[in-house]
Order: structure tokens, then C-alpha cells, then sequence
């Protein structure tokens, strides 16, 4: 008898996240947290910010505001791909080139005093911490689909922001006609950075044309599930395009550029006939190893593939699909 073992990726049904256990389970956790903070609010353990509004270092206020987090009408309609194989099965070549490896090596990763540097074609500049960041925002959380050019998706509950929100308090200039994203360079604490085998010119680089940027579906997020952003998933900031494939939604930002030209992008320099600087989802123009023509939607096994068509603009083509009228799709790709 062959006995099949089963793969990282090969998630049982009976895995899925049904939406009623994850809405329990964010009761329960405000439960949890509102309890914390009867303490947190003590005069001797209450912590404030300079300017008196309550202060984000802690982890338990961070989970309040996600907590705290309005629901939308995005993707209310979609089944969740399971908890298990959104924080397990990713790529995030700073841990490591293995769909396991993020959840493997990322979770001693330290995030304390993020602070992300803005600089460019702005009239604000300098280093902002997390906690100055999100202190302005109310938080919402978006169901959308994630689509990655190897031809596997997901779809994930993230909680944060939208990009424009924060970007148009920099005061971008008119000569502002991208915004570049830089990921944090920390070989000490990534494996994948130090790699001897590694051909990726760390630190890693995505851009998105200004429009792109501004658009509201556009998401920074900080959470997903209900829950703080796991490391694996670019802890503690990380950009969300969903309508692009997923490698431009880069991880763990620590810093913000506006620029007049299109900035150099990590795996556009890389192998620009394989990778362009738009990547949009786009099931007529395929990648020279992957058709996009159709996916395989997480979860997914030997015996249920779960093979779906693959939509344009990966669904959202009615939102932005006027981002590029008039343009060649199957040449800027």
C-alpha cells in the first residue's frame, strides 16, 4: 500500500476557517483585551503619549485598534483560505526561499521601535515610528483575494488602512509620479538576506505609480485575521495591491519614497523579461514558467486541486481597470 504524506500546502476541508469561528474568536479576544485594560487604565499603569492620546507601543493597544476595526462590504461574499495556510505557506525570501520557511525562522523577528523613513518628493519628511503612523487612523478591515504569479491564491481578512490616507499627509509634491517602498535589510535576524546562495540585491524594492498608490483599494496593513500581522506576513507593516500579484505587495516597510521617475523594483532588475514593474493580474499574458491563465485557490491537495479561472485584474477590474485605459497590457506587464 502507498501512503501519500501530505504536503505543507495540502490543507483538509475540515481546516477551512468558517466566518462564524473567526468572529468568535475576535469576540472572545476583545473580551480578553478589554479585561487587560481595566489594569492598563490604572493611574500607575496607565502610559500616554506626549500629546495625551494613549499611547500604541504595547502590543495589547495595537490589538484593541485592530480589534476595533470596521467591517466592510470587501469580499464579504468569499470563502477565507484557513488561518493555517495564510501564516504557513509564503513567500518571504528574507527567511528563506521555502513556501515554510517565513513561519519557520520569523518568529524571533523584533518589530519594537519600528519607525519607517519618509523622504522624496514631500513637503513632511523624517522618521515616523508605527505608533505615530497609525495614532491618526481608524482601522477597517478588507477581505481580498491574493493572487501570486506561481498561480496559487488565497483569501485573507487583513485589518488596516488605506495607503492615501497616510501618503497625503506627507504632502506629496506635484513632481511626485511613483512612490517607492523599501523592506528592512537585517541579516542578522533574516537567514535569507545572508544566504550565500541569494541573487536578490537586498534590501528589497517595490514601487507603484502615484495613481496606483492613491487608489482606494490600496491597503497598509498591520493586521490580519483579527489579529496583530504576523511576522511571516511583514510584520508590522506591509503593503496590500490586490488586484497585482502578490510580489508587490512588499513586507515589513521602513521606508517611503516619492519620486519623479519609475523607481528600480527588486525582481523587475531581476529578471525584467519574466517580472514588470505593473504586474497586474492578467490571465492572457503568462510568466515564462507559470500560465496565469487559472490558479490553484489555498486550500488545496493532491486529490482537490481546486483549480479555478483566473479573473482580470484578479476580480477587481471594474475598480481600477481605468488606471490603464489606452495602454498595452501584454507590454507593460
Amino acid at each position: 500500500m502507498i501512503i501519500q504524506q501530505r504536503k505543507a500546502n495540502d490543507i483538509l476541508p475540515s481546516e477551512i476557517t468558517p466566518k462564524s469561528t473567526y468572529l468568535n474568536r475576535r469576540k472572545f479576544m476583545t473580551g480578553a483585551l478589554t479585561s487587560a485594560a481595566a489594569l492598563a487604565t490604572s493611574p500607575v499603569l496607565a502610559i500616554q503619549s506626549a500629546d495625551g492620546k494613549p499611547a500604541l507601543s504595547s502590543p495589547n493597544e495595537l490589538q484593541k485598534q485592530i480589534l476595533a476595526a470596521s467591517e466592510t462590504a470587501w469580499g464579504k461574499d468569499e470563502t477565507l483560505s484557513p488561518y493555517s495556510a495564510v501564516t504557513q505557506y509564503n513567500n518571504f525570501y528574507e527567511f528563506g526561499t521555502g513556501k515554510t520557511d517565513p513561519s519557520r525562522y520569523a518568529g524571533d523577528f523584533k518589530t519594537d521601535g519600528w519607525k519607517v523613513e519618509i523622504g522624496g518628493e514631500c513637503e513632511v519628511k523624517g522618521q515616523f515610528t508605527l505608533e505615530d503612523i497609525l495614532k491618526p487612523l481608524d482601522l477597517e478591515e478588507r477581505i481580498y483575494r491574493l493572487r501570486c504569479v506561481e498561480a496559487w491564491s488565497m483569501v485573507i481578512p487583513w485589518i488596516g488602512f488605506p495607503l492615501a490616507e497616510l501618503l497625503k499627509r506627507f504632502k506629496p509634491l506635484s513632481s511626485a509620479k511613483y512612490v517607492e517602498f523599501t523592506t528592512i535589510e537585517d541579516p542578522e535576524q533574516m537567514p535569507g538576506q545572508r544566504s550565500v546562495f541569494s541573487t536578490i540585491d537586498w534590501p528589497y524594492k517595490e514601487g507603484l505609480r502615484m495613481d496606483e498608490a492613491m487608489h482606494p483599494l490600496t491597503l497598509m496593513a498591520v493586521g490580519l485575521y483579527g489579529e496583530i500581522l504576523p511576522n511571516q506576513n511583514g510584520a508590522p507593516l506591509r503593503l496590500v495591491v490586490p488586484w497585482k500579484y502578490g510580489f508587490k505587495s512588499i513586507k515589513s516597510i521602513v521606508a517611503i519614497r516619492f519620486v519623479e521617475e519609475m523607481p528600480s523594483t527588486t525582481w523587475n532588475d531581476l529578471a525584467p523579461q519574466e517580472y514588470g514593474f505593473y504586474a497586474n493580474v492578467n490571465p492572457k499574458v503568462d510568466h515564462p514558467r507559470w500560465s496565469q491563465a487559472s490558479e490553484r485557490r489555498l486550500p488545496n491537495g493532491l486529490f482537490s486541486a481546486n483549480r479555478i479561472p483566473t479573473q482580470m485584474f484578479n476580480g477587481y477590474a471594474s475598480e481600477v481597470e481605468g488606471l490603464y485605459s489606452g495602454m498595452d497590457l501584454r507590454r507593460f506587464y
